[in-house]
């Protein structure tokens, strides 16, 4: 395209011609236009309510949420590209221009900030069943880390850092996971889940197995997410 236009610039056409070759490029240009807006939406929000009590204090892309009886939170937006406001007792999250990825993003950063106010006014707990048919599997809290023993018959106990802030106990059967932020809590569940989850290999076929695989279900499962209060 290039090539042709310096062909034509250096011939001597018509002006009419020259009028004919540029409304070409401004119309072609003007359904490009067309078609980038079509594609975005010039203006995206998403409203949080702000519950009495709650205070949320934004400063740019960081995030405070604290007033509530379980304590506070604090998160930086910073990498995320939305428009974080108070206005009126909610907090604005925004996008102008937004594409189908950050109409997403304004949804996921809305959902962010509705868990972290829930977190400190109600908590989240995260309930996980102990699961074994042939080889007792016991879990327990020593200090900060959670050991879970004779997972599969194993020697070797499987050990899990608990986070900071989030508070771990367990029964015979069940293993009770709680903290106000949501993103902590959760991770540390399917660390747990995650920990004693068969992916074959060189791992032993249970004597408990049926035709066709190992059939295998000692494991520990996350089965039930509530709030604390």
């Amino acid at each position: 395209m290039n090539g042709l236009f310096l062909n034509l610039a250096d011939r001597k056409l018509p002006k009419w011609l020259w009028a004919l070759w540029g409304g070409k490029n401004a119309l072609i240009g003007g359904v490009c236009a067309m078609v980038f807006a079509m594609a975005r939406q010039p203006y995206v929000f998403e409203e949080v309510e702000v519950p009495e009590g709650v205070k949320v204090d934004v400063s740019g892309s960081k995030v405070v949420v604290k007033g509530g009886p379980l304590g506070t939170l604090e998160r930086d937006f910073g990498n995320i590209p939305v428009i974080i406001r108070s206005s009126d007792g909610s907090i604005i999250v925004e996008s102008y221009f937004a594409g189908r990825s950050e109409k997403a993003v304004v949804g996921t950063v809305a959902g962010h900030i509705r868990n972290m106010i829930l977190g400190v006014t109600r908590g989240w707990r995260y309930k996980l069943k102990i699961v074994f048919s042939h080889f007792p599997m016991n879990a327990k809290v020593q200090g900060n880390q959670l050991v879970i023993e004779n997972f599969m018959g194993r020697r070797s106990k499987i050990i899990l850092n608990i986070p900071k802030g989030v508070k771990v106990s367990t029964t015979k059967d069940d293993i009770v996971v709680e903290g106000v932020d949501k993103e902590v809590v959760s991770q540390f569940a399917a660390s747990v889940e995650l920990a004693t989850t068969l992916r074959g290999g060189e791992e032993r076929i249970s004597p408990h197995g049926r035709e066709g695989g190992p059939g295998v279900l000692d494991g520990i499962y996350v089965y039930a997410v509530e709030h604390m209060k």
